[in-house]
């Protein structure tokens, strides 16, 4: 069986890059990459790299589930889309990426279709179905796995403590740890850190990060903000907001001046944001790995609708919901969730960590153990190779 056609779906600006990663590690090792089509749903980084994309997923991005309900029909409508004209187009390959509740659906609706359609004799497509990045059932709602177990070909991890679990919970699924991609999106970048007990800038370097949704800005920037106001009062205070991608520029400014301040905002320029931080206020997400990549001490919020959180705290069964907090299995970085989240709260644990030499040392020593145990370099490239040895 020859890999000539791949369909790809990613639905957040963490799974458009984990695609296009991903992409251009196939192009450099494939046997006949040049003749490979790429297509699907995604991002703006998937389509730099190639894919023929019918929707932009990331710029609808949602989270909780209140919010996807509000948009249910939306969603729907681009789902059956897309099982369209993956029945239309018929790839030999599917690449789900993250996304959970949309790729897991997408994965069990196109086995559902061969699996009703399998007697006939014209009718031969049966693509493989491979999951980049486990979905977190292993957080909630692990019965899941049974059904990743008999729609799924293959899963790809990228955090060393899931094959085991799956092991478990999922025997019958193909679980291939690769390592985690963060170590050749910032190459070099974390040996170069250097001394944990290096003393802080004059003025000090505060990294906000709100999150990449529209949503997230809402709820989290004005507590940020806040947080700042309170610093500033006993520290001289040089911020850096940074937002993942350009059409959130306009309101983060609005919502810095619906709270009577200026705070630069910058779209992208995170790398350089985060290697001359101090201390970083940031949403929970992906970002908090990459923030323990370059050892930078950090406070993480997490916000959301009244109902999510409400259905959220009675199925999460996970003590953290950071995951350098889950890898190490100890709160290294402090979390503020909900209505703990508010300004006062994250400015006493920012002031904790600003005039304590020996805790931010000691955060950077276990930041740096957290990010040594996600495996070595190239990360993309075994993920590439795991796929490809199954076509060629």
């Amino acid at each position: 069986m020859s890999l000539n056609k791949v369909m790809i779906i990613a639905g957040e600006t963490s799974g458009d890059t984990l695609a296009a990663e991903l992409i251009e590690a196939i192009k450099k090792r494939a046997s006949r990459a040049s003749s490979i089509t790429f297509f699907g749903a995604g991002g703006p980084k998937m389509a730099a790299a190639g894919v023929s994309l019918s929707i932009d997923l990331t710029r609808h991005a949602v989270v909780g589930l209140v919010e996807v309900l509000r948009r249910y029909f939306t969603f729907r409508r681009w789902f059956m889309e897309l099982l369209d004209d993956a029945i239309q187009r018929q790839p030999d390959l599917i690449v789900l990426v993250d996304y959970s509740g949309f790729n897991r659906r997408f994965a069990m609706a196109v086995k559902n279709w061969v699996r009703t359609r399998r007697s006939h004799p014209f009718l031969n497509w049966n693509p493989k179905i491979v999951y980049y990045v486990s979905p977190q059932v292993w957080a909630s709602r692990p019965g899941r796995a049974k059904t990743m177990e008999r729609d799924i070909d293959l899963l790809i991890s990228i955090f060393p403590f899931e094959k085991a679990w799956y092991t478990d919970h999922a025997p019958g699924l193909e679980v291939k740890y690769v390592g985690n991609p963060i170590h050749d999106r910032y190459p070099g970048k974390h040996a170069e850190i250097g001394d944990e007990s290096r003393p802080l800038h004059n003025p000090v370097n505060l990294v906000l990060l709100p999150g990449s949704r529209s949503a997230e800005l809402r709820r989290h920037l004005p507590v940020m903000i806040q947080a700042y106001r309170r610093l500033q009062t006993k520290h001289s205070l040089q911020p850096w907001l940074i937002l993942p991608r350009k059409t959130l520029t306009d309101q983060a400014r609005n919502i810095c001046r619906e709270q009577g301040i200026e705070i630069p905002v910058q779209h992208g320029k995170l790398k350089e944001a985060m290697a001359k931080g101090d201390l970083a206020l940031a949403s929970t997400g992906t970002v908090l790995l990459e923030c323990a990549y370059f050892g930078l001490p950090t406070i993480a919020i997490y916000k959301t609708s009244w109902g999510t959180f409400q259905v959220g705290k009675r199925i999460i069964s996970v003590p953290y919901l950071s995951m350098p907090n889950l890898l190490a299995n100890e709160m290294v970085i402090p979390e503020f969730i909900q209505n703990a989240a508010t300004g006062p709260a994250l400015a006493s644990a920012a002031e904790s960590l600003l005039e304590n030499p020996e805790l931010r040392r000691s955060t950077r020593v276990k930041l740096r153990a957290i990010v040594a145990s996600l495996g070595p370099p190239g990360a993309a490239k075994r993920a590439a190779v795991e796929i490809i040895r199954r076509f060629d």
